[in-house]
């Protein structure tokens, strides 16, 4: 046998090996998630709400409520889905709605949990009405109905399930059906998060991914992400990238600056999509009021991308306005874009 072969050999065995290998405990191989509620920056009434459930049910030996989070994207949904089986002990089982097309698929999931068992589902709202009909016994009794054969001889069967918890994430909560919402114990909103909660995100992650950033690059790089951790995250590895080949690994307010500038992302965080969709509801609709889907087809992107992710941070700053004829843009728009209203029209400076 080669030396080549052996070495191949030798080098799957590595691979499929259960040992923690070198390569594992590298920065860029570890998450950047928070592991148990007592490390988790902001959302301070939702943490502690958590705290006290997980509590209460661990003295009773329960498992906990169905939780519901929902909010725009990036503020720790899936984050909190893992903090919550890694506190109860149970095993997390992660899936998303639009992945649960067949009632097959759910019933294979929801079988294999076993007691105290997590089950995150992304985007909850997506699910199949059929799909989630099949759920709702699973959530109240721990069972599951399913029908052998048709007609004169069809025949129901109760399937049993281990007590587990459901956890579900939603940015559009208003599209979740009535009897699928109310079978949540827990229900909280995650909002959007203060610039020194983000500062706090941003350290942690830098000490993890072993290139520290001073106080006033993380407040610059705060500044500039739209009050969402994710975002905050995403940007410091462009950072991170910059600095070390641009700036001798110094992450510092200037380098900050200057990475995010050439990443398309201003000093208020409005990224290039962002400031495109401002400037189409200006100069194409005099302002506004517009309706949604006139600036998606102006802009060729998809309606749920402009409302679930370019809108809120948009609303939240004060941007723009939605009202009954459509979206308007503010005047802190025209400001900040370089635009000035005059007599109802609009010019740049």
């Amino acid at each position: 046998m080669t030396d080549d072969v052996l070495t191949h050999r030798a080098d799957i065995a590595a691979a499929l090996s259960p040992e923690s290998l070198p390569v594992d405990q590298e920065p860029e191989m570890l998450s950047l998630r928070p592991e148990k509620l007592a490390e988790y920056v902001g959302q301070p009434e939702v943490v502690e709400t958590l705290h006290i459930a997980i509590e209460a049910a661990q003295l009773r030996n329960d498992p906990l409520d169905h939780i519901l989070f929902h909010g725009p994207p990036g503020l720790g949904k899936t984050t909190l889905a893992h903090i919550i089986a890694n506190e109860m002990g149970g095993q997390l089982t992660v899936t998303s709605g639009p992945a649960l097309d067949k009632r097959g698929d759910l019933l294979g999931i929801l079988t294999h949990l076993q007691e105290g068992d997590i089950l995150f589902v992304d985007e909850i709202h997506r699910i199949p009405k059929v799909v989630e009909e099949f759920l709702y016994p699973a959530m109240e009794d721990y069972a599951v109905d399913f029908v052998f054969d048709k007609g004169i001889h069809a025949r129901s069967h109760r399937f049993r399930l281990k007590r587990f918890t459901l956890v579900g994430a939603t940015t559009r909560v208003g599209l979740l059906s009535a009897p699928l919402r109310d079978r949540f114990g827990i229900f909280r909103n995650l909002d959007f998060y203060s610039e020194d909660d983000l500062v706090k995100i941003a350290g942690r992650s830098a000490s993890l991914l072993d290139m520290p950033i001073d106080p006033d690059g993380a407040g610059e790089l705060s500044k500039r992400s739209r009050g969402t951790p994710r975002i905050v995250n995403r940007l410091l590895k462009r950072v991170r990238d910059f600095s070390q080949v641009r700036a001798d690994g110094q992450m510092n307010r200037q380098t900050v600056s200057a990475a995010l500038d050439l990443e398309g992302v201003d000093e208020k965080g409005l990224t290039v999509l962002d400031r495109r969709y401002l400037e189409t509801v200006i100069e194409f609709y005099k302002g506004g009021p517009v309706g949604i889907e006139a600036v998606a087809a102006t802009l060729q992107e998809e309606t749920d991308t402009l409302v679930d992710v370019v809108e809120p941070y948009l609303l939240k700053i004060g941007m723009i306005m939605r009202t009954s004829s459509g979206r308007k843009a503010s005047q802190a728009a025209y400001r900040h874009l370089g635009f000035k209203v005059q007599d109802s029209l609009f010019s740049r400076d």
